[in-house]
């Protein structure tokens, strides 16, 4: 049985207009996958509402909880955006696979063994950074939004949130949790392309430090358990991108070495 291989670049060279056609079919095939998948995700829109909004479900007291909406057609427009939402998560293999099918007849052997790992690390870390933030960010941040509730100056203060501005909290808890996860295949894209190295990584530790804090102060909403339950897990994110980055560049060195050693026996055997 011959060994899986993946062939190198292309020999063919399309025109411009082949190239044009192919994108157009993937971006349709690619728009043809979101739109079933907003179809399907729009019936079921009121289960997945009630599956975003469970942690805050559970912040309020037993039976004490509701949302609200003050404009009529505020509650349509929810389930629309919850929709979307769902749909691009639901078709964002489809939507990867016509991307890659279109970049990698371009790209060499090499180039697709090095950018495929990435290729897979992405949803797999989007979707780690979305399960943290859901259970557990969403819920101690809820748990401490609700602690202000009582009585104030001898009136009740009452949490009331609506369906928009709750659905936009959990797109923005969901998202950048999601996104900030995406760092260790930034850094690593970044290294294997040569323009940093794990040594300037090292060195700009304490500006990373910093760079972290700014990003989970503007990512999450203002209070401070949010940032830290963001900050504290990119910061171990960025110690294990150093550890990766360790990894391969002494696996690289190592393979520089053997192919120079193979160019210099080869170029003894040559000279006798």
């Amino acid at each position: 049985m011959q060994p899986f291989r993946i062939s190198d670049i292309d020999n063919s060279q399309a025109p411009l207009l082949d190239h044009l056609i192919e994108l157009r079919a993937r971006l349709l095939r690619a728009f043809m996958a979101f739109a079933v998948a907003f179809g399907v995700c729009f019936y079921f829109s009121g289960d997945i509402f009630a599956f975003l909004v469970r942690p805050l479900t559970e912040a309020f007291p037993p039976g004490q909880g509701r949302l609200i909406y003050t404009k009529l057609y505020e509650a349509f427009f929810v389930e629309v955006k919850i929709a979307l939402f769902a749909a691009f998560f639901l078709s964002f293999p489809v939507i990867a696979n016509q991307i890659w099918a279109f970049v990698a007849p371009g790209l060499y052997a090499k180039e697709k063994k090095a950018f495929l790992p990435f290729l897979i690390a992405t949803p797999i870390l989007f979707m780690m950074g979305a399960a943290l933030a859901y259970y557990v960010v969403m819920p101690t941040a809820f748990h401490f939004f609700l602690n202000f509730q009582g009585d104030k100056g001898g009136l009740k203060l009452e949490a009331l949130p609506g369906t928009g501005d709750y659905l936009a909290l959990v797109m923005q808890f969901i998202l950048a949790f999601g996104i900030s996860f995406l760092l260790p295949v930034l850094l690593m894209l970044l290294n294997r392309a040569g323009i940093i190295t794990r040594k300037q990584c090292v060195g700009a530790r304490r500006y990373a430090i910093v760079g972290i804090f700014i990003i989970a102060a503007v990512a999450t909403p203002p209070d401070v358990v949010s940032q830290l339950l963001l900050a504290v897990p990119l910061l171990a994110l960025y110690e294990g991108t150093l550890i990766v980055m360790w990894f391969t560049e002494r696996s690289e060195a190592r393979e520089k070495a053997k192919a120079e050693e193979e160019a210099s026996a080869e170029g003894e055997v040559l000279a006798e």
